[in-house]
């Protein structure tokens, strides 16, 4: 090869030689600054992403930030609270009352009178625009009296 190289011309050498520079050059922008740029460009995607990820989750906290501060925790509460002021008007005292995370309500009625518990019902349906998802009435151990489980959620 050294005996090639010396057989050309001095031009030619330099023609030789400028072409091994850049062929050099060329292989170094294929094996390192390509694959670096490729790199950096998924590093700036990922950078994006976690950027919109940030403010969703700040969004988040800005709402729950709200919603301790007003004292409310959302539409269960108000579905609770909107079934334990009724159940107190039409007279009827509450055992139990459990949400649920499909946005339902669990009541549970011991030894209320039945006609009471019908006008109740009616009330919270017609009026309240609420719906029966389960239930379950027994008797109760007097007579006229039941024991009732119901499950309810918002219309719609």
């Amino acid at each position: 090869m050294k005996a090639w190289f010396q057989n050309l011309s001095q031009r030619e050498q330099i023609y030789v030689l400028v072409m091994a520079a850049v062929v050099a050059l060329w292989l170094v922008f294929q094996l390192l600054l390509a694959p670096a740029a490729a790199q950096r460009q998924q590093m700036a995607m990922n950078n994006e992403a976690a950027v919109a990820l940030l403010a969703r989750v700040d969004a988040k906290v800005t709402q729950l930030i709200g919603l301790r501060a007003s004292g409310g925790a959302g539409d269960d509460s108000n579905l609770t609270a909107a079934i334990s002021r009724s159940s107190e008007l039409a007279g009827l005292p509450v055992r139990r009352l459990q949400p649920n995370s499909r946005g339902e309500v669990q009541v549970r009625f011991e030894s209320v009178e039945y006609d009471a518990l019908v006008r109740w019902i009616y009330r919270i349906e017609v009026v309240d625009g609420l719906v029966i998802v389960d239930a379950s009435i027994s008797q109760a151990g007097r007579s006229g009296g039941v024991n009732a489980t119901l499950r309810l959620a918002k219309a719609g």
